[in-house]
């Protein structure tokens, strides 16, 4: 009985220590990287821990937790979600929330597919890591794609960059921007991940 509740407060203090570093990433210049085109985001990282360190419920909360962040960046702070919201609010709330929300609880459950197999048990935390800006970048380009390709706004980006369909937009907008996101998470993610890991294990074996 001591054991789980030790293992609840652990828990929940981690669930809040990750939520708190995804509002101060969203809210200060830490969380993305401007560029001409779509955002760099390093939210991605602590959104992979938790689902790798807590599961995939966490991992959904935390993902719905920076959805939410990236749609209130939609009112100003972002001039592409500015415009996104000004076309379909409903949408534009799908592809941020939605697609995030998604990422994270794929993550969780994709880790614990990889520790459950036995080859893979060993490499669950880089490849979870690794998979969750990919489906981030997949999911909300997809979405985005889904709901606002054929917009005059998006045409006219596609139409600038030569894009003559969905699938060349998708690759030239992202661009070295997912590069970038699944390198931060791999790399910072999985150290992170594996550190809390062996700190959550020593506190509730104690």
């Amino acid at each position: 009985m001591e054991n789980k509740k030790k293992i609840n407060t652990v828990y929940m203090v981690e669930m809040a220590l990750l939520i708190a570093i995804i509002l101060i990433m969203a809210f200060t210049p830490i969380g993305y990287i401007r560029t001409l085109g779509l955002e760099i985001t390093l939210i991605v990282v602590p959104v992979a821990v938790g689902a790798v360190t807590l599961g995939p419920t966490a991992g959904a909360v935390l993902g719905a937790v920076f959805g939410i962040t990236s749609f209130i960046q939609c009112f100003g702070m972002s001039p592409f979600g500015a415009v996104l919201l000004s076309i379909n609010p409903a949408c534009t709330f799908i592809v941020c929330v939605f697609s995030r929300t998604l990422m994270g609880w794929l993550t969780g459950l994709l880790y614990k597919f990889f520790f459950g197999s036995k080859p893979l048990k060993k490499a669950a935390v880089v490849l979870a890591n690794l998979c969750c800006p990919i489906m981030n970048t997949l999911f909300f380009m997809g979405t985005l794609t889904l709901f606002f390709y054929q917009t005059e706004y998006i045409q006219g980006i596609a139409q600038g960059m030569g894009a003559g369909n969905p699938l060349i937009f998708v690759l030239l907008f992202v661009g070295v921007n997912g590069l970038v996101e699944a390198a931060a998470c791999f790399v910072a993610g999985s150290a992170i991940s594996q550190a809390l890991k062996k700190v959550v294990n020593n506190t509730t074996e104690t």
